[in-house]
């Protein structure tokens, strides 16, 4: 069983351990624990639908709250507090494409909203129902989730859209193949979630991103059937593909999608080294990347992040490995690469040996496969740390972005301070730290993480939370960067878009929208909105 008001499966935990508890309480102070709101009380609390009746449709409390809220710090305070400002009607869970086209047509008639839900992992505000007039159904795909062909010639697979991350290995691996997009939300997100986010795995640099894996399928609109062929290539104008990409259920439903696959490689390796410091390390990474280096993944983190992690993983021996590294003038600055090697046996050999001969020129020392072996074992897990932490009375949140080279270190730093600055105007201390997740020939993803002290109130804990993410998402502006590489738009990040998309593109964005939305009926208010459009961010 999922938990209601947290991360992950309720019989799964990981506890913070005592020494990673103590740093904490040194960096920001004791932990604020807030009480949970109970279950029973909030049910209570849901008030009564306004959707007519549907034999496809529940209205259930239990059901229209767990569809209610994502992943995102908002939604966190939301489910913790128990203080909705908006629930669901209704929740559907079609079973095939004609219960789609039903709903669809439900929606027309009865004049609401409808928000497509995968898997319910959405950091940035996907999932929320506006406070509006108009009635809103989710529609879960969960029940959509069949492998419908492969194509072993082709290296191509379809599925329904609904299908968790998980059961895509298990079904290619019965065949020999493996999709391998793997971001941290891996467990619980699916495939048309991924497609409608733009979602980035954490070994994208050997799979691809799910925009190259993606090579067509089908997408329900309240017009009719957007069909994408399968092609190698095509210059039969603009690539329809790229509308759905990040469209966020703006345009409607992605029903079923056919991705490349690979076979499953004959050996995979994950080990960890150190660089004397950020500086170093940021330069071995661009060295590697635009070498071309056959590498599936690359995850530097900056010295804070580093301690932290050593710090959390509470091993032994830690005082010798920081004696040997400090002999290795990887002192106090040290900063941790975990790198990925996927293919044959001999070409893991030799793109290991390479990736060791250029780090070893910026100062690279001491390459451990345990420390590989590690990540790859908690992956996944590391989400369930924010359930231990809040429980402790701190909160977690992210956020994340991608920039050149020139400005990967500008942007950590003001990111950072601009999270300090902006946890000292309430007189708080917070613990902020960053890894490149993604590298590429012209730059790399910043993500970075920040805990802090949840206020009093949630209503103070939200405004808190607004000062830091504001401030953090203007330095991302300022320096240049994409407002997000990875999580989507939603709610969160639509303030920043036309910095990066024009008003002009917004409005041809908004054009696409309508053309197969005409009525607004499809998750209104995400990823851009008509004032927006039309004047700009205010």
């Amino acid at each position: 069983m999922k938990r209601w008001n947290g991360w992950g499966y309720t019989n799964v935990a990981l506890p913070v351990k005592t020494a990673a508890l103590a740093f904490l309480q040194k960096q920001i102070g004791p932990g604020r624990v807030v009480p949970d709101a109970a279950l029973e009380d909030v049910i209570c609390s849901v008030p009564e639908s306004r959707l007519p009746d549907h034999p496809l449709v529940s209205t259930d409390p239990l059901e229209r709250l767990l569809h209610s809220t994502g992943q995102s710090l908002t939604d966190w305070i939301t489910m913790r507090s128990g203080r909705y400002d908006a629930i669901v009607d209704g929740v559907a869970y079609p079973t095939c494409v004609d219960d789609v086209k039903t709903l669809l047509r439900f929606g027309k008639q009865t004049h609401i909203h409808i928000i497509p839900y995968g898997g319910g992992t959405s950091v940035v505000g996907h999932l929320t129902p506006l406070t509006a007039e108009a009635p809103v159904l989710t529609v879960d795909m969960s029940r959509m989730r069949d492998l419908l062909s492969i194509d072993e010639h082709s290296h191509l697979a379809t599925f329904q859209a609904g299908v968790l991350g998980p059961d895509i290995e298990a079904k290619l691996r019965a065949h020999g193949f493996m999709l391998g997009h793997f971001p941290q939300s891996f467990e619980f997100s699916t495939l048309g979630g991924w497609v409608a986010a733009r979602s980035s795995g954490q070994q994208s640099r050997h799979y691809g991103r799910i925009d190259q894996l993606f090579a067509g399928g089908e997408v329900e609109t309240p017009i009719g059937t957007l069909e994408l062929p399968v092609f190698p290539a095509s210059a039969a104008g603009p690539d329809l593909r790229q509308l759905v990409l990040g469209s966020e259920g703006r345009m409607g439903i992605i029903t079923e999608a056919t991705v490349q696959i690979t076979p499953i490689p004959a050996c995979e390796i994950f080990e960890g080294l150190f660089f004397p410091d950020f500086a170093a390390a940021i330069q071995s990474l661009r060295a590697i990347a635009q070498a071309d280096v056959a590498v599936s993944m690359l995850r530097l983190s900056n010295p804070t992040e580093t301690e932290t992690n050593l710090i959390s993983s509470g091993r032994r021996g830690m005082v010798l490995l920081e004696q040997y590294l400090a002999l290795r003038r990887a002192g106090d600055e040290k900063c941790l690469l975990i790198y990925g090697l996927t293919g044959t046996k001999r070409a893991c050999q030799q793109n290991r040996q390479q990736v060791l001969d250029i780090a070893r020129q910026y100062g690279g020392v001491l390459p451990m496969n345990l420390l590989g072996r590690a990540w790859r074992k908690n992956r996944f897990r590391g989400a369930y740390l924010r359930n231990s932490l809040w429980d402790a009375g701190y909160a977690v949140d992210t956020l994340e972005t991608a920039t050149t080279w020139a400005q990967v270190q500008p942007m950590v730093n003001g990111i950072e301070q601009s999270l300090h600055e902006a946890s000292a105007s309430f007189d708080e201390k917070m613990h902020v730290f960053t890894h490149l997740s993604h590298i590429y020939r012209m730059g790399a993803s910043v993500y970075t993480t920040y805990l802090f002290r949840p206020a009093a109130t949630p209503e103070e804990t939200y405004q808190r939370w607004k000062t830091m993410k504001t401030a953090a998402s203007q330095v991302i502006v300022d320096h240049g960067g994409t407002i997000s590489h990875q999580h989507g738009v939603g709610l969160d990040h639509r303030p920043y878009l036309c910095e990066e998309k024009s008003t002009p593109g917004l409005q041809a964005l908004d054009a696409v929208f309508t053309t197969f939305d005409p009525d607004q009926m499809m998750n209104p208010g995400k990823l851009l909105a008509l004032e927006e459009v039309h004047h700009g961010t205010e």
